[in-house]
């Protein structure tokens, strides 16, 4: 019998990958791809190191209640085999502590409250300055587990009919899908323009169109009596995402009557 897989190490080890020296050591593999290889890049990355923390005086640029932690680009979407140490990261800082948070612990606040308001603040942070959080930054962030983080965003996203800038949504890294199903309802329940759903949204244009064209493409199968198998081999896509949108128009008849 082989070894029962070890889901957390899967999901929580890559975070020790994202540092400055692998961001240093991909920026110079990017930039001078005839440097050498990774053993050259990397030296280059400890040389540069070296000279940066010389010079650096953090404490002045960070306050306390504050972190500085390293963000995925928002201009560098996952691909296959992708790992984070070859991924372009970008240091942010966030308010891990506020005034606020002091407050809505005085005024005795559900712990599940004063997590929400917390993971949606750094979210909303590190997507101003150019970056993504996953939910096990957030969990790691917030020190709670990352099915819990997933579980309260997913939800405020459902009853909100908003989509939070992360990586779950933005770069659709991990099980959230409520931004599918939040992009179909306000095109085809609320009768939004696309322009203004990928503003609302924090989604490019593109991605907007591509998601509501998916949406269609599925529709018209299930109408002409596809199955989901044949859905999915007829539009080179997977099962699972076929399900997806099979779901969403499900739950969009069911609000507005359509058939």
């Amino acid at each position: 019998m082989g070894r029962k897989p070890d889901y957390v190490r899967k999901k929580f080890a890559s975070q020790k990958a994202k540092t400055l020296h692998n961001a240093l050591a991909h920026r110079i593999a990017t930039d001078f791809p005839r440097m050498g290889g990774p053993r050259i890049c990397n030296v280059c990355a400890d040389m540069v190191l070296e000279e940066v923390n010389r010079h650096m005086q953090p404490l002045e640029r960070v306050h306390h209640g504050q972190v500085v932690w390293a963000a995925v680009s928002i201009d560098d979407p996952p691909h296959r085999h992708q790992r984070i140490a070859d991924t372009d990261l970008v240091p942010v800082v966030l308010d891990l502590s506020t005034s606020e948070d002091i407050d809505a612990r005085v005024e005795r606040k559900s712990a599940d409250q004063r997590m929400l308001n917390k993971a949606l603040r750094l979210c909303r942070q590190a997507y101003e300055q150019g970056g993504l959080l996953s939910n096990c930054d957030l969990a790691e962030l917030l020190t709670t587990a990352e099915s819990r983080i997933a579980s309260l965003l997913a939800q405020h996203e459902r009853e909100q009919g908003a989509v939070v800038p992360r990586r779950a949504t933005l770069h659709d890294v991990g099980t959230a899908i409520t931004h599918k199903g939040i992009i179909c309802g306000m095109r085809y329940d609320e009768g939004k323009e696309p322009h203004l759903i990928a503003r609302l949204t924090h989604h490019s244009l593109q991605a907007v169109d591509r998601y509501l064209s998916q949406y269609d493409r599925v529709r018209h199968c299930r109408l002409h009596g596809f199955t989901p198998d044949q859905t999915a081999h007829a539009l080179a896509c997977s099962v699972k995402l076929v399900h997806e949108y099979l779901e969403i128009d499900q739950q969009l008849e069911a609000e507005n009557g359509r058939k």
